[in-house]
């Protein structure tokens, strides 16, 4: 069973989120906050909130180019709907899509294509979508894992406890995952629609340029 069909029957378990959208959402660790201003040890005091907030921001990249790529052996760009959800979170924030490409269940196609969008001049920000189930084609997580530099435990962990109260304890079979490649954030989400629209409305296009800027800071 793919991921986008663990999320159907998340949906037919009569949860909002529908069709797999958190069969496949990962795990949430002290990544998140070590990398933001006032939880980590970008500071040595949580006094100040005010200048925290400001050096949070300061080295935010405020225009990002994003590369989404689709893993799925069966769907076709007009049947995208999973990126098309990305798509249509980073340009209502303001960013921008310089590539999108689509890819089958296969490591090397992905590891391969992750790797090439992350050398891109034009790229800051990866958003990956299907493959991180638990079935054995799904491989996302596995082919972009050896790329990471760091990685962002604190993605998938804040993403499946946003899904809990949709789908209760049928997070546990998401793997969505997240880290740093090159000075680039890489996030990997679910295959399903909702599942892509939760993840880069709501976690992605907030924190990916602030990332951005971290990962790239001299």
């Amino acid at each position: 069973m793919s991921d986008s069909h663990d999320h159907e029957r998340a949906h037919d378990h009569g949860h909002n989120h529908g069709d797999g959208q958190h069969d496949e959402h990962g795990g949430h660790g002290d990544g998140q906050h070590d990398e933001h201003g006032g939880h980590g040890d970008g500071h040595e005091s949580g006094g100040a909130h005010a200048h925290d907030d400001h050096e949070h921001h300061a080295h935010d990249v405020d225009q990002l180019g994003y590369a989404v790529l689709t893993v799925s052996s069966s769907r076709e760009y007009e049947d995208d709907v999973a990126g098309d959800a990305i798509e249509s979170a980073v340009e209502s924030a303001g960013d921008e899509v310089v590539v999108r490409e689509i890819v089958g269940d296969d490591f090397d196609s992905v590891q391969g294509t992750v790797d090439r969008f992350v050398d891109r001049g034009d790229v800051d920000c990866v958003v990956t979508t299907g493959g991180t189930g638990v079935t054995p084609d799904d491989v996302t997580v596995e082919a972009v894992a050896p790329l990471l530099d760091k990685e962002l435990p604190g993605f998938g962990e804040l993403f499946r406890s946003m899904s809990h109260d949709e789908i209760g304890t049928m997070v546990v079979g998401t793997r969505a995952t997240a880290g740093v490649a090159g000075g680039v954030p890489v996030f990997c989400l679910p295959g399903s629609e909702n599942a892509a629209r939760l993840g880069s409305e709501e976690i992605i296009v907030e924190e990916a340029g602030h990332l951005a800027g971290l990962a790239r800071r001299e």
